[in-house]
């Protein structure tokens, strides 16, 4: 194998072994952060003030006049 050929092998295998992405520990942490924030985000929609609002923001939609 001549020089060129073997310092372009290990370029090769330096390039290939590169870590492009997360691992999977990342996407089962952001998975755990994005259901955390998630049931957060439906404590807040379904609490009564915030259910009040939207009720009364849905009411005025449906009889708005066209």
């Amino acid at each position: 194998m001549s020089k060129k050929t073997e310092q372009a092998a290990v370029r090769l295998r330096r390039k290939c072994r590169a870590d492009a992405g997360m691992v999977t520990s990342e996407y089962a942490m952001g998975i755990i952060a994005a259901v955390g924030f998630a049931l957060l985000l439906y404590e807040v929609v379904t609490s009564g003030q915030v259910r009040t609002e939207l009720q009364d923001i849905v009411k005025k939609a449906l009889s708005a006049r066209m």
